[in-house]
């Protein structure tokens, strides 16, 4: 996720800004041009109701307002186009059911369910994968527990995905990491998993990629249901997963295998945006000092984006520094995965999907 700059001053404001907090400007992200801006009321509007961009002075500069869900409860700082008849913007209107928000408990859990959805959008449609670029998109249904009813199962089924709300708690998300033996596991993990399951069939099977991916990542006629029932009873310390897949979940299913490496690859390009935008420089420590300068470079950018091999060469290095920087403020490591040889062929794998569907 890039960092962004303010419109009225040039302080650094970020993807989730409403306010700038160096000048005081209004600031919204919007859609349509995929990046924050900061806004003024229009000349001839009601306070509030409609907006331009600070920088479009033009008489007939487009009018925008604000989602129905920006405010202390929802927090959501996407605008949309004045003349739309919808009043949530286009990442708020793809969650389609809601857990019973009078609960002060599931508000909180909406709100950052929603946060890490919007961040899910910013990158897809990076990738050229958004509702501007494909009419299909996932639903989302975020749905809490409910007493003397099975447990809600976070997943993906028929376009949407859906979220037990539960995992927005950090002490239940650690509970349910520990009892699975996983060693990471945050809501945008699984949202950019479960997306992995929406745009399989419309990037593999639907492409005639199908064959392709069965070399690569295994059958996917294999019983769904046996294959998980298998996993959760087998034995994983041994590690013997590590040379063919990104991660032990990885080994569940071949649709999971393709999840996960999906998921990894958009942490990929959504780190190594990041790095790019604050020009970072990485040189791994060397005894004999041999080693080269490497530059982050912004994956969306034009040519880059079709590169797999450089942003690979960058992503090893930024991960190793990431950890670092996490083991020196006492914490976990922040990528807790090694990408093998193996590994490495299925995320080519799925860039090159991207790269075709874009």
């Amino acid at each position: 996720m890039r960092i962004f700059n303010c419109d009225a001053c040039g302080h650094p404001v970020f993807f989730d800004s409403v306010q700038c907090v160096h000048c005081g400007a209004a600031l919204a992200f919007v859609p349509e041009l995929l990046r924050v801006a900061a806004l003024r009321t229009a000349p001839d509007g009601s306070a509030g109701a409609q907006w331009t961009l600070l920088t479009d002075k033009a008489a007939s500069a487009p009018r925008y307002k604000l989602c129905g869900h920006r405010g202390p409860v929802g927090q959501c700082n996407f605008s949309l186009p004045a003349s739309d008849p919808q009043t949530l913007c286009v990442s708020c209107r793809q969650t389609h059911w809601l857990p019973d928000l009078s609960t002060p408990d599931n508000a909180l859990r909406w709100t950052k369910i929603e946060a890490a959805k919007r961040q899910l959008f910013y990158t897809l449609s990076k990738l050229g994968l958004g509702p501007e670029h494909r009419q299909e998109q996932p639903r989302f249904e975020l749905l809490a527990d409910l007493p003397g009813q099975a447990p809600v199962l976070t997943g993906h089924a028929n376009g949407t995905i859906t979220l037990n709300v539960a995992e927005a708690d950090d002490a239940e998300r650690a509970r349910r990491r520990m009892a699975l033996h996983e060693p990471y596991r945050t809501l945008i993990g699984h949202l950019r998993h479960e997306s992995g399951h929406f745009f399989w069939e419309p990037l593999v099977l639907r492409a005639g990629r199908i064959e392709d991916f069965r070399t690569l990542f295994g059958d996917e006629r294999l019983d769904y249901g046996q294959a998980l029932e298998h996993y959760y009873r087998r034995d994983r310390s041994d590690g013997s997963w590590r040379d063919s897949f990104i991660s032990a979940y990885a080994t569940a299913h071949p649709w999971e295998d393709w999840a996960e490496t999906w998921a990894h690859y958009l942490h990929m390009v959504d780190l190594l945006e990041t790095a790019a935008s604050y020009s970072t420089s990485i040189r791994l420590p060397a005894s004999d000092g041999q080693h080269p300068a490497l530059h982050m470079h912004d994956p969306f950018e034009r040519g880059a984006s079709r590169d797999f091999n450089a942003m690979l060469e960058q992503w090893v290095p930024l991960t190793l520094l990431a950890n670092s920087l996490n083991r020196s403020l006492g914490h976990e490591d922040a990528y807790p995965f090694a990408t093998s040889a193996g590994a490495v062929r299925k995320l080519q794998f799925v860039h090159d999907m991207v790269q075709a569907g874009r």
